[in-house]
């Protein structure tokens, strides 16, 4: 039988040189993009990890509720998710979040759960806090006025407070030169430091205001085991979110930027508020809330196009867009507040009116920094506010002896595939072990570059699934030699089989690999935790089989085939099947042929 006209146009070194190439660029990017790490990141079952747990904390005490709870935990797995923090747990256990992420990322962890509550206020007065020249935090009273002068009487409150409701601020158009850096550039809006705004001056020695007496029980006090709480929010509302400017010029003198605030996720949004700058070296007294944080569509770290550092680029949604071009339009001149979880991160001036719905967080962010902004602000604020507490190891002595386990079985596994392909395909069997260790190979660098880019980790879970991905590409190489078989028992030369064999082959091995790859894909999107890892490595492993089957396993078989020493049929296990094809050939000579007929010519 004649060969295949398409066994002269297969050029197998193309398909080598490929795979190659494919290869040497994949190692060549784990060896000099990753600092030296040679090895993929692994689970926290595999190496242990650290956990956090968030604890609710609510105003009134009481346990939050359940629905509350819920979806902070999808907010918080949305943050890991856009973290890149793979292998990640995230999980309720009663009032508390406890986060565990691989490695030693406590500080990760913890600023997982960050309440990301963004306000847009108008900075309404602006002073250092205590020392802010020397960049240490204020206590109170620390700040005394040279010429000891004595804080106002009621009603006396100098002018930069005395107007804190929404656009009456007196927009001194400066910043603190503690609080440098820190703005809104490149939209119309930009920071301001040519001169400090200094203290009021008072005519007596400065004196820590007396804290207000605790508020009454009521159906909002606390639960008797947690009084503390409630009344900390509430006097701290009383004086720092208080419309008399005395109370707000006494409560910005007194306030302690080094210390906790009560007020942290609890400030009400449509009262004044007196807080401090998110490095504690500058004290505002801010308006109410025009914008809130629901308003951003997006938010992407960038860096900064006029400095140093990074910033954080916001779009806000048609509503947000509206409110914010009104304001910037009516406050050409004043400075505006973005306030996050009750700290001050940056109070630029407003140059010129900003209609197109965007702007920038500029501050002292690095990029790290920026980017876990992005993220919260992208995915919104948490229902809750939450204290962290101190990170745990989790150790992996049972995760380690589980790894063993499985490793020793998927050894186990390979070596049975590979004695039976011996066996039974010989050469082709060899062939199969080669293509085996060059699919291992790839994953490997695979799952190295995964690690760096996107923070996958390898974990049981991810293991049985490369273990399961052996039989699913043992299964190509089988469909492919037993078409093989196929063709030489009808009569076709090993040579002239191959072409034909592969071109009937790869269509069940494309289906039989579409449908393993969507199985994978599904039980990704349904699935949760670690049986998300066994999905993406079975789906990983299911295309990366076609990578060798297509560029390293086919072009083999057909340099072999094209062989005189490597071709023979005994060597390549296909001697009874090669029988079997001669015998046929024999029996059904090639078209054209002329057969002698008895009694007359054919």
């Amino acid at each position: 039988m004649a060969p295949s006209s398409g066994q002269h146009h297969v050029r197998p070194w193309r398909y080598l040189t490929a795979f190659l190439g494919i290869v040497v660029i994949l190692y060549t990017l784990v060896l000099f993009t990753g600092g030296g790490n040679l090895t993929p990141k692994l689970g926290i079952d595999l190496q242990g990890g650290t956990r956090v747990s968030l604890t609710a904390r609510t105003t009134d005490g009481q346990p939050p509720p359940r629905d509350q709870l819920v979806q902070a935990q999808e907010i918080i797995e949305q943050r890991v998710n856009g973290l890149g923090v793979s292998g990640a747990e995230v999980q309720l256990d009663g009032s508390n979040i406890v986060i565990t992420v691989p490695g030693d990322e406590g500080e990760q962890a913890r600023s997982l759960g960050q309440t990301a509550q963004l306000r847009f206020r108008e900075v309404v007065q602006e002073i250092p806090a205590g020392p802010a020249a020397a960049g240490a935090p204020s206590a109170p009273g620390s700040t005394p006025p040279a010429d000891g002068s004595a804080p106002p009487a009621e009603g006396s409150a100098p002018a930069q407070g005395s107007a804190p409701a929404q656009g009456s601020g007196t927009g001194s158009g400066s910043e603190a030169g503690s609080d440098a850096g820190t703005g809104v550039q490149g939209m119309g809006v930009t920071p301001e430091r040519s001169t400090p705004v200094a203290p009021v001056a008072h005519t007596a020695p400065l004196q820590d205001p007396p804290p207000p007496e605790p508020p009454a029980p009521g159906p909002g006090a606390p639960a008797p085991d947690d009084p503390r709480i409630a009344a900390e929010v509430t006097q701290a509302r009383e004086t720092r979110q208080s419309a008399d400017p005395a109370v707000q010029a006494q409560a910005l003198l007194a306030l302690d930027c080094a210390a906790v605030d009560p007020l942290q996720g609890y400030d009400d949004p449509a009262r004044p508020l007196v807080t401090c700058s998110e490095d504690g070296t500058a004290k505002y007294v801010l308006g109410p809330t025009f914008i809130e944080g629901t308003e951003i569509a997006s938010a992407q770290a960038q860096p900064n196009a006029q400095g140093a550092g990074y910033v954080v680029s916001l779009t806000f949604k048609p509503a947000g867009a509206q409110a914010w071009g009104e304001y910037t339009s009516a406050n050409v001149g004043k400075r505006v507040g973005f306030v996050l979880d009750g700290d001050v991160v940056s109070a630029p001036s407003i140059n010129v009116p900003i209609l197109g719905g965007a702007t920038e967080i500029s501050g002292q962010f690095n990029q790290e920094r920026a980017q876990q902004l992005a993220q919260v602000l992208r995915y919104g604020s948490l229902p809750l506010a939450f204290d962290s507490g101190t990170a745990q190891t989790v150790s992996a002595t049972l995760g380690l002896a589980s790894l063993e386990a499985g490793l020793i079985a998927g050894a186990v596994g390979l070596l049975l595939v590979l004695v039976y392909c011996l066996a039974y395909y010989r050469l082709l069997g060899l062939l199969t072990m080669l293509s085996l260790l060059l699919s291992g190979l790839v994953v490997y660098a695979v799952l190295i570059l995964l690690g760096r880019w996107i923070g996958f980790t390898l974990d049981l879970a991810g293991v049985a699934g490369f273990i399961i991905a052996i039989g699913i590409t043992a299964d190509s190489f089988v469909i492919f030699f037993e078409r093989l078989k196929d063709e030489m028992r009808d009569g076709r030369t090993f040579r002239s089989a191959v072409p034909r064999s592969w071109e009937r082959a790869r269509r069940t091995i494309l289906t039989a690999d579409a449908v393993s790859f969507l199985a994978a894909a599904v039980l990704y999107i349904l699935a949760v935790g670690e049986v998300r890892g066994f999905a993406f490595t079975l789906g990983m492993s299911t295309v990366l089989d076609l990578v060798v089957v297509f560029l390293v396993t086919f072009p083999l078989v057909v340099l072999i085939s094209r062989s005189r020493t490597l071709g023979r049929p005994g060597l390549s296990g296909l001697a009874a099947v090669d029988r079997i094809g001669a015998q046929h050939r024999r029996s059904a000579p090639a078209p054209g042929r002329r057969v002698a007929v008895k009694g007359g010519r054919a």
